[in-house]
């Protein structure tokens, strides 16, 4: 890419996307484009097909997505179904009509099936039956990136496909409606130090398994992988690592220092049993990641904090 190419990033306003356009601009890129959704609604077809012909990007990073944790998973199946499937068929329609020359579709490690073999290839994708608790999310996931497949099959176009593990870090949201795991027991921990509650409920047993990677780190595989592929087969982006989330509650609490007494309503759902990657493709192109969890936690709780002492966290 060249400093004047025009490049699209959807979903700038996220955690992802929003480091990327950052990090795109302090590195010189003068046409980094974040179209708002007033301005490019990317589930009607009609209006991403004007913003593209209007705007004629050369490459493009699809970023955006209807995404949450179990709770947001399952209260609305239709919309993370149907929302995500929308948006990367009208997306992928105006890449290939208006010639953009490469793209980056963001994917999730969610696509695998719940039984998967542990740490999950990338060959493991539709072997068996995926998690009920997203599985909306995954299955549209999946057709967005068959048709990204497709569409470098029958046309030739530049797709590169990751497929992170549970991204956390600098952006992130702290609404438990719509959060990720390990934000939503950053605020519920650090909250819990605030109001002197001694004990805290979270959901499930605590023995799933996840693995998690700092937005900082996908972002930076993200670039080397737009860099160095194009051959439109899916690399997973993780650190190979997993925990518990009991474990993972347990770091938690110590950052934000709680030592009150941790319950688990194990009549709440676990989602699947384990999900961690094989990174052996990923780190065939030279990449590692850079922050350790205990440094990215540290950094979320502070993150929270400066948030609440702004009171910005009603929006987050």
């Amino acid at each position: 890419m060249q400093p004047d190419d025009p490049i699209l990033v959807t979903g700038a306003t996220g955690m992802v996307g929003g480091q990327l356009a950052q990090q795109l601009r302090g590195d010189g890129f003068q046409r980094v484009l974040t179209p708002t959704r007033q301005q490019m609604d990317l589930c009607d077809a009609a209006s991403v097909d004007r913003w593209f012909a209007q705007h004629r990007p050369k490459y493009a990073f699809l970023l955006a997505a209807q995404v949450g944790g179990i709770a947001a998973n399952v209260a609305d199946p239709v919309g993370f179904l149907e929302n995500n499937l929308l948006s990367a068929v009208h997306q992928l329609q105006a890449c290939h009509r208006h010639g953009v020359e490469k793209l980056l579709l963001l994917g999730s490690t969610c696509i695998y099936p719940r039984e998967c073999p542990q740490p999950m290839r990338e060959d493991s994708l539709l072997t068996g039956p995926l998690e009920p608790t997203n599985e909306g999310y995954a299955l549209a996931k999946i057709a967005a990136l068959r048709l990204a497949q497709a569409y470098h099959t029958q046309h030739g176009m530049q797709c590169v496909l990751p497929m992170p593990c549970n991204i956390y870090g600098t952006g992130d949201h702290f609404d438990l409606q719509r959060s990720h795991v390990l934000s939503a027991l950053v605020k519920r921990f650090v909250d819990a130090v605030e109001q002197g509650s001694d004990e805290i409920t979270l959901w499930g047993t605590g023995s799933a398994r996840r693995e998690f990677i700092h937005v900082d780190d996908v972002v930076a595989g993200m670039r080397l992988l737009f860099d160095r592929v194009d051959d439109g087969q899916i690399v997973n982006l993780g650190t190979g690592e997993d925990l518990s989330i009991a474990e993972l509650a347990t770091r938690v609490a110590a950052a934000a220092g709680f030592t009150g007494t941790i319950h688990w309503d194990t009549s709440r759902p676990d989602g699947m049993p384990r999900k961690c990657t094989d990174v052996t493709r990923l780190k065939s192109f030279g990449f590692e990641p850079r922050v350790d969890l205990d440094e990215g936690i540290r950094r979320t709780v502070q993150q929270y904090r400066r948030l609440n002492e702004t009171g910005s966290t009603s929006n987050k």
